[in-house]
């Protein structure tokens, strides 16, 4: 979740230097520093579940896997962001004058919420799809099995594919391994609404 703080320009310098010192993680913007507020047990569980799946997957092979707190440097759009997990090829690329900030991701991930569910399927995923290195991407639903795939195939064409169906697997093709949809969502708990045109049970 995002929220923007007040001032409305700043330098990447500048962003970085109140970056390092806050007790709150923000993105930014091609000048505007956004608050990342705290997200849903939902939204945690979803990006905990599905970085350990890679961690696991990946032993041995020569990728990293981080998650939430990792920042990303997008320098052909000048965004700072975190995504929720990435995955990084062996060995890892810092951005120019930093090891606290990445560079050159193969897959990111990015569970959805309400106020970024725009922003990440919209102006993020363009710059995202700067990096060079950048070959898939998922959008997960947090209010229900729900999740957006995408992959490359070649310069700049990208197959997207739509699951809803919680006994099937995602193959992803970047990194060669395929994560079990009803494992991802094992223990997210959905809100359970009534049905407005349920009559009542007779008392």
């Amino acid at each position: 979740m995002i929220a923007q703080i007040e001032k409305t320009h700043y330098t990447p310098e500048e962003y970085l230097e109140l970056e390092i010192a806050s007790d709150e993680r923000h993105e930014y913007n091609d000048g505007e520093i956004i608050l990342m507020t705290g997200g849903t047990p939902n939204h945690n569980k979803l990006a905990l579940s599905f970085g350990a799946m890679l961690l696991f997957s990946l032993k041995r092979q020569p990728y990293e896997v981080f998650a939430t707190d990792q920042r990303l440097w997008v320098p052909r759009k000048r965004i700072y962001a975190y995504p929720d997990v990435m995955v990084m090829a062996q060995p890892i690329s810092y951005a120019e004058g930093r090891r606290d900030t990445l560079i050159d991701p193969i897959l990111i991930a990015e569970v959805l919420s309400p106020s970024t569910r725009n922003y990440d399927r919209g102006d993020k995923f363009i710059a995202y799809r700067t990096i060079p290195t950048f070959q898939e991407y998922l959008l997960i639903e947090q209010s229900n099995v729900h999740i957006e795939h995408y992959f490359k195939t070649a310069t700049s064409r990208w197959t997207f594919v739509e699951y809803e169906d919680i006994d099937l697997s995602i193959p992803l093709q970047s990194i060669g391994c395929d994560v079990a949809i009803a494992d991802l969502y094992d223990k997210v708990e959905f809100e359970i609404t009534e049905d407005p045109d349920r009559e009542s049970m007779p008392q």
